[in-house]
């Protein structure tokens, strides 16, 4: 709860760029008007488990039930005061698992680090920042040594050639591939280490 008060009263630059940059995309925009929500009320998970292995719908449901999380615990903005803006940091956090699925990485320390890395860039949400810069000191020497020399380096990249990961309607992009998403969006395939 505290990670998400501090994303919110930290926020006041980042989530009006973010807004701007939906706000400007086609797809981003119709995000912006129609204001979807990611929670099991409203996820087909039956319909998402029937996919084929490597669609988005498949493999997002794969990853909640393999690390036994689920989209519900987001907790819903209570300091932005501005309508769209609360939105914006509630989508945000609705598409971090997503962003794991994407980036093929797993809710351990270092998973959760990598995509911080990730969404740092993206965002420019200082929670992201801080959470990238101070994940790490939980981590072992072996594990700072992989994350520093392959894993943080790639998601740097990533993130700077991705295209806004808020102007993705994922909801109606479950049939596509992972691969083929990935792709579309700008994230480069994820390193062959083990995370």
């Amino acid at each position: 709860d505290m990670v998400a008060v501090l994303g919110e009263t930290t926020g006041c630059l980042a989530l009006p760029n973010l807004r701007d940059k939906m706000k400007h995309h086609p797809e981003g925009y119709r995000i912006l008007q129609e204001r979807p929500r990611i929670r099991l009320s409203t996820l087909d998970m039956a319909r998402l488990r029937g996919l084929p292995d490597g669609s988005l719908g498949r493999e997002y449901v794969r990853f909640l039930e393999d690390n036994k999380v689920s989209p519900d615990t987001r907790m819903p903005p209570k300091f932005v005061d501005d309508e769209e803006l609360a939105y914006v940091i509630q989508r945000y956090r609705e598409v971090h698992d997503l962003m794991h699925t994407l980036l093929g990485m797993p809710t351990n320390m270092l998973g959760e680090v990598v995509v911080k890395w990730f969404e740092a860039v993206q965002t420019g949400l200082p929670m992201c920042v801080l959470g990238a810069a101070f994940g790490p000191v939980r981590l072992s020497a072996r594990k700072l040594q992989v994350l520093a020399t392959e894993l943080v380096p790639w998601a740097i990249r990533s993130g700077r050639n991705a295209s806004c990961i808020l102007n993705i309607y994922y909801e109606q992009r479950w049939e596509q591939s992972v691969e083929s998403l990935r792709e579309e969006i700008g994230i480069f395939p994820p390193p062959a280490v083990r995370v």
